[in-house]
Parts: structure tokens; C-alpha cells; sequence
């Protein structure tokens, strides 16, 4: 169920750590820059597009899912990549639906546009940082699937 013994102190655990920050920090942002256009709706006593709100939970759980990845023991378990994947999806469907709604549009001073331009450009960069968190993930459990336990001298399965 588990690979990676010594992960914990490696070059890897490292390396992960700061990919999920970055993820953290990005998902973070796009909470931020969807959630002014949520507040706007609450304030006006309008409903919820479906969009943002869909933006805003795909944020949280990048954001939720960073942070527990930091945490030596998760990253230990063998199929997390198989969430790193999910992950990616969902940022490519947020990127799609944002990107189709707003990479044509022209700002022409609306400072609105603008934001939502920068958003679908974090979209995409949070999009390709999970695909590369993803790739490493299954990676490096393709690379130590047969790894012995340091203690037991037991294969990690």
C-alpha cells in the first residue's frame, strides 16, 4: 500500500514539497480572482454562476490536497498520482470553460476582463503544474514499486 520509505528525507520529499506549495499558492490565487465575481453576485442578491463557483471548488481542493501532500506519510500512499490526475482534469475543464469565455475577449479598459484574462492564464498554469506533480508522482512510484522496507526488508507493496 505504500512506497517510498525513505522518502521523507530525500531530494524527492523536497522536490514534491515545493511543487505543492507552488500548487497551494496558485490555487490560492484562483480562489482569489474567482471569488471577487461569487462576492459581486452575493452582494447584487444574484445566484452563483456555475462557473465560478465550479472555479472556486477546483481552487480549494488543489489548495486542500497541497497542503496534505506535504504531510511525509500521504505522499506515501501508491495511488496518489491517481488524484494528481484528477486534479489535472479538473484544472483543464476550468481552463477551458474560462479560457473559451475570455482569451478573445478585448479588455478595452475594463479592468474586470483584464483580471479574468490573468485568471485563465493561472488556470493554465495551474493546470500544467498538476500534470507535472502528476507525472512525477507516477513516476517515482513506478521507481520504487519494488523498494524493500529499510526495517523490515520486506517489499513495500
Amino acid at each position: 500500500m505504500a512506497f517510498g520509505a525513505g522518502l521523507t528525507s530525500s531530494k524527492s520529499y523536497l522536490f514534491f514539497s515545493t511543487l505543492h506549495f507552488l500548487a497551494f499558492a496558485l490555487a490560492l490565487t484562483v480562489c482569489g480572482l474567482y471569488g471577487v465575481e461569487l462576492d459581486r453576485a452575493r452582494k447584487a442578491d444574484k445566484y452563483a454562476d456555475s462557473k465560478w463557483v465550479f472555479a472556486v471548488v477546483v481552487g480549494g481542493l488543489s489548495a486542500l490536497s497541497s497542503i496534505l501532500f506535504c504531510i511525509p506519510f500521504i505522499l506515501r500512499f501508491a495511488f496518489k498520482w491517481v488524484w494528481d490526475f484528477i486534479l489535472f482534469i479538473l484544472w483543464v475543464a476550468v481552463f477551458g470553460v474560462f479560457a473559451d469565455m475570455y482569451i478573445h475577449e478585448k479588455p478595452e479598459g475594463n479592468n474586470d476582463i483584464r483580471r479574468m484574462k490573468h485568471a485563465v492564464w493561472v488556470d493554465l498554469v495551474n493546470m500544467l503544474l498538476w500534470l507535472v506533480i502528476a507525472v512525477s508522482a507516477l513516476a517515482y512510484w513506478f521507481k520504487h514499486r519494488e523498494t524493500r522496507s529499510l526495517f523490515t526488508s520486506r517489499a513495500i507493496v
